[in-house]
């Protein structure tokens, strides 16, 4: 009973977190005033499709308060390069003037966000570069994607009128600039201070006073974006990294649920890291309820299928639903289908062990006959008669090959070793396995005697 409830509850909270969703788009009123309004938005942590989410919103929130001026605070190793694209495009189709302020980082894509602001204010002691392209192992990325960054952050530079030379040694270590640490061989991370000798810092600052003060903004009402623990969740959840490990606990504790009696932890921690995919992924605003839809009809048909006796179509189908639903739900196909080959992978191997060694169990025990014909249960299996082995018999039938012999009161089924031999005639036993019998015709007596 106090299981029952439990499980209840957890349904409930995991039900209302995701009605809670559609909250995060409220509305926001301009505030009636004639000061300035300056909107500071924290750019923290990996760049990743969350974060892109929690900009777009914060744009809006600025643009609907009637902000003056946005100041992105940028402290981050950079992130991935398409999240990168579309915050820079952000940025560019926004009317409102935008400082990007380096507090500490702006590292790779981090760089590449503050090249898309209007102006660049650093921190004394920050850094802004080395911003090559990397795939997932660590390597570096292929020509192709080289040559589109290097074009983007040139072209990036050139939108406020900063030398795109240092934005192209940022990315390409061709490009030989030793006055800076950064001969052939090496990328360019540029300190505040050369930053601000070369044009890509407009101004140092130590904190948001003298920020405002070099802005021209000195009594404006300062309004800060935070991002709210759904986001902050939802970044989690929508990290290339984190998608495998949830989407390999799903499948995995929902396994591990069929050898379970019960419906117990496995499936609560199966259930849950699912819900948060499809939780993350809706909330940032890459998935719609259809998705979330597709999913629940494809557990529905799965479930057919296995109480069911079918002819399999319903295991396709729900199947296909659910990788259907998660690709609908990802903002990246690819990324989607290396995370459910990942997650196949670890879950067939696990599934494997455990019914190596803890057997059958739970559901699992239901679905999957697992009992012997044995002799105790009254079963009688063939028995191999090797004693009749070289006894003498009469066909009492013709053998076509098979037919019928009698063995001293015994007739048994036969077959010859494949010629015909008439009804009547002495047959030997030459050969026995189970219920199969060989025969061959027997030699007369006198024969057998010499």
């Amino acid at each position: 009973m106090r299981r029952k409830l439990l499980i209840r509850f957890y349904l409930f909270l995991m039900v209302t977190a995701f009605c809670l969703i559609p909250l995060q788009f409220f509305v926001h009123s301009q505030t009636p005033t004639s000061q300035p309004i300056v909107y500071y938005i924290p750019v923290e942590q990996a760049v990743e499709r969350g974060l892109e989410a929690f900009m777009k919103r914060s744009i809006e929130a600025a643009i609907e308060e009637g902000a003056d001026h946005i100041v992105l605070e940028i402290d981050t190793p950079g992130g991935a390069v398409d999240a990168a694209g579309n915050i820079a495009r952000l940025l560019r189709e926004t009317d409102i003037p935008i400082t990007a302020y380096v507090v500490k980082d702006a590292i790779s894509a981090g760089a590449y966000i503050a090249l898309n602001a209007d102006q660049i204010v650093m921190a004394p002691g920050s850094l802004m570069g080395s911003a090559s392209v990397i795939d997932a192992a660590g390597n570096a990325a292929e020509e192709k994607m080289q040559s589109y960054w290097i074009a983007e952050m040139e072209e990036s530079a050139k939108l406020n009128g900063r030398d795109p030379l240092y934005a192209r040694a940022m990315a390409d270590n061709t490009v030989d600039l030793p006055e800076f640490n950064a001969e052939k061989g090496r990328i360019l991370t540029l300190l505040s201070g050369d930053a601000l000798e070369v044009g890509y810092a407009d101004a140092l600052a130590s904190n948001r006073a003298e920020l405002l003060e070099f802005l021209q903004l000195e009594n404006a009402i300062e309004k800060d974006m935070e991002i709210s623990f759904a986001e902050q969740v939802a970044r989690f959840v929508t990290h290339p990294v984190v998608i495998p490990i949830l989407l390999s606990i799903g499948s995995l504790g929902l396994v591990l649920e069929l050898y379970s009696p019960g419906f117990g932890v496995p499936g609560i921690m199966g259930i849950s890291a699912l819900l948060l995919f499809f939780f993350g992924h809706l909330f940032a605003g890459f998935a719609g309820l259809e998705s979330v839809i597709l999913f629940g009809a494809g557990i529905v048909l799965i479930l057919i299928e296995i109480f069911v006796p079918g002819f399999g179509i319903f295991g396709v189908l729900g199947i296909g639903s659910i990788i259907g639903s998660m690709i609908l739900a990802s903002y990246s196909t690819v990324n989607i289908l290396i995370s459910l080959l990942i997650a196949v992978i670890i879950t067939t191997i696990v599934s494997i062990l455990i019914f190596k060694y803890f057997g059958y169990r739970g559901p699992m025990k239901k679905i999957v006959f697992t009992g012997a014909t044995t002799t105790e249960e009254g079963y009688i299996s063939n028995v191999t008669r090797n004693e009749l082995i070289g006894q003498v018999g009469e066909a009492i039938t013709p053998l076509r090959p098979s037919g019928m012999a009698l063995f001293g009161n015994d007739r048994l089924d036969v077959v010859s070793e494949g010629g015909y031999i008439e009804q009547g005639k002495e047959v030997e036993v030459v050969y026995t396995s189970g219920s199969r019998i060989v025969v061959r015709e027997a030699k007369k007596q006198s024969q057998r005697e010499e």
